[in-house]
């Protein structure tokens, strides 16, 4: 009995591994295999660079003259963000230094800063500082080929190397004292070229006073230039000052006439600077 229990045994154990046997391991479904259906994995889109710079950056030029017998030197202040957007075209102020001082007066005066506020507040326009130095500044006007010199061949530099709007109506002319004479004088003759002009602590140049008249026939009403003039009130060139306004009246030339406390010093045009900033850039906005 033991003996054919055994035999039975012996012969069920061949027949399941038969059966085994003749299963094709090949049709079994196993896990990752080119037979299942992939999922998809989402893409994630896109995002747009953003600018994060918060401040602007000096750039220091030198510039071959014809006009005068050594290069225009300066620097340029470009405001944060500069660069980013290939496209952009950016206003421009040259912003003249005062007698006796150079290119860097404006930076000791805080104009990169307060730039730097005005373009990090987004309420009004960001826009390109040039500062150019005026080496020779003894000579007078009718002598110097500064003013020349920066119409003819240094605006033209600048929208040649930088993201300018290549037009007088991105352009401004402004400066400080002897700077401030060099804008109204140059800002006039060449009012094809700028379309502001700014004058801080006014010191006309002698004989400006009589060639002025001549200056503002030579332009089209339409065209006359935005004009800004402001004064310390114990100012040494203040009758100066006043006296070529005068002219500004008596031509109906429209301008902007401020008389504010202080005196023809760096600590009136520190306290100013964030205003003649602001000032320039509501001609572009």
């Amino acid at each position: 009995m033991r003996s054919k229990l055994l035999w039975l045994l012996i012969i069920m154990l061949m027949v399941g591994c038969a059966s085994q046997s003749s299963i094709d391991p090949t049709s079994a479904p196993t896990i990752g295999s080119a037979t299942d259906t992939p999922i998809p994995i989402p893409t994630p889109s896109p995002q747009p660079e953003v600018c994060v710079e918060t401040t602007g950056w000096y750039e220091f030029f030198e510039v071959e003259s014809t006009l005068m017998n050594y290069p225009m030197e300066g620097r340029i202040y470009l405001p944060p963000c500069y660069g980013f957007e290939a496209d952009r075209e950016y206003p421009v102020l040259y912003f003249l230094h005062g007698q006796s001082f150079t290119d860097d007066q404006w930076d000791r005066l805080g104009v990169d800063e307060a730039m730097d506020a005005i373009a990090n507040s987004k309420e009004q326009e960001s826009y390109i500082i040039v500062m150019p130095k005026e080496t020779n500044y003894m000579n007078n006007q009718w002598e110097s080929k500064f003013g020349p010199s920066l119409a003819e061949e240094l605006v033209p530099w600048v929208d040649a190397h930088h993201q300018t709007i290549p037009d007088r109506t991105g352009r401004a002319i402004g400066g400080l004292s002897r700077g401030a004479a060099w804008a109204m004088r140059t800002g006039m003759i060449y009012w094809e070229t700028f379309a502001s002009i700014g004058c801080h602590s006014f010191a006309p140049f002698r004989g400006d006073f009589n060639e002025a008249p001549f200056w503002f026939k030579e332009i089209p009403e339409e065209d006359l230039p935005r004009i800004y003039i402001d004064m310390g009130f114990l100012d040494v060139n203040l009758d100066a000052a006043n006296v070529f306004e005068t002219r500004l009246m008596k031509y109906r030339i429209p301008h902007e006439w401020h008389i504010f406390p202080g005196t023809h010093n760096e600590n009136y045009w520190s306290t100013h600077v964030g205003d003649y900033l602001e000032w320039y850039a509501e001609g572009w906005e």
